[in-house]
């Protein structure tokens, strides 16, 4: 087992190396740059003067190359759009509350999705598996910009129970928390039906069935067990999917989150945040398939890394 880590590690840097060169190589490919479309014109002059002070005037070698060796140094440089303040400094300040959202989010998905699965399975082709089925499709098709407003109005402009955005308190978390839990919870309750109904026709639970053992034994001891390692393999990529954030529910919600710093910075050229993120988010990527790969044998004893 520590020896599959230790390769699976390396290999991750491997990975992460690849995506940064392939990131930096892309980014100085898009035609602008950082000073040129923003909302401050800057003359010829200023912009040339710019480009000598963050080091753009260097072969795109030597750039990616000094670069690198920042970040050996835990040092991804500055970002444009908010000179002065590191990238790392951006992401500590921002990421806390974006992944505070998506592991809430999770957790309410799992809560509701994972049940929601199960029971649909169990009384499949009954009006419970038709509405499942239908809250399910309606997860994956409602965009998350239509159901915030659609809540903010019900809830906040409407019924005045809820306030309408912010991140202070709990109250403040209820909407975009189940705003943001809607996708993967469609996702969780698919699956979790799939898994399970093709688990319960297998000859194994008919035969402990047979003996007697009760439906709720059957369902803990030889269900979920199984039912779950297909499971684990769709949950997995969820987490880095939610804890990086939505552009969307943190507009809608004015979330101070890291999420609008995935489009900003890519409209605005800044490319010490584009690199920083693509890294960050490779990186969540990679482990979390590790993590994945580990719960496996946890879940199904039979599957050993020798």
């Amino acid at each position: 087992m520590v020896r599959f880590i230790l390769m699976r590690l390396a290999g991750l840097l491997a990975v992460l190396l690849v995506v940064s060169v392939i990131t930096f190589t892309l980014m100085h490919e898009v035609p602008g740059g950082p000073w040129k479309y923003g909302q401050r014109p800057f003359s010829d002059q200023q912009i040339e003067a710019l480009k000598a002070r963050y080091g753009l005037d260097k072969p795109l070698v030597e750039q990616y190359f000094t670069w690198l060796g920042g970040v050996v140094k835990l040092d991804f440089g500055d970002s444009f759009q908010h000179p002065g303040e590191s990238v790392q400094h951006v992401i500590s300040r921002t990421w806390p509350v974006t992944a505070q959202l998506g592991l809430m989010s999770l957790a309410v998905a799992f809560l509701i999705g994972l049940p929601l699965g199960i029971i649909a399975a169990y009384r499949q082709n009954t009006w419970i598996d038709y509405l499942a089925t239908m809250l399910s499709i309606g997860g994956f098709v409602t965009p998350h910009f239509v159901l915030g407003i659609f809540f903010i109005l019900i809830f906040s402009l409407s019924l005045h129970i809820l306030p309408t955005g912010g991140w202070e308190g709990p109250e403040t978390w209820i909407m975009p928390v189940m705003v943001y839990s809607l996708l993967p919870m469609a996702t969780i309750a698919r699956y979790t039906r799939s898994s399970v109904l093709e688990v319960i026709r297998s000859d194994y639970v008919r035969t402990a069935r047979a003996k007697g053992l009760s439906e709720g034994g059957v369902l803990k001891t030889h269900v979920l067990k199984n039912a779950l390692i297909p499971l684990v393999t769709v949950f997995g990529p969820l987490i880095p999917d939610m804890v990086t954030g939505s552009i969307f529910v943190e507009a809608i919600f004015r979330v101070p989150g890291l999420g609008r710093y995935w489009v900003t910075s890519t409209l605005n050229r800044d490319y010490p945040m584009i690199i920083g993120l693509a890294c960050m988010w490779a990186f969540l990527i990679g482990f979390t398939y590790l993590l994945t790969d580990i719960v496996y044998t946890w879940i199904d004893p039979r599957i050993r890394f020798n």
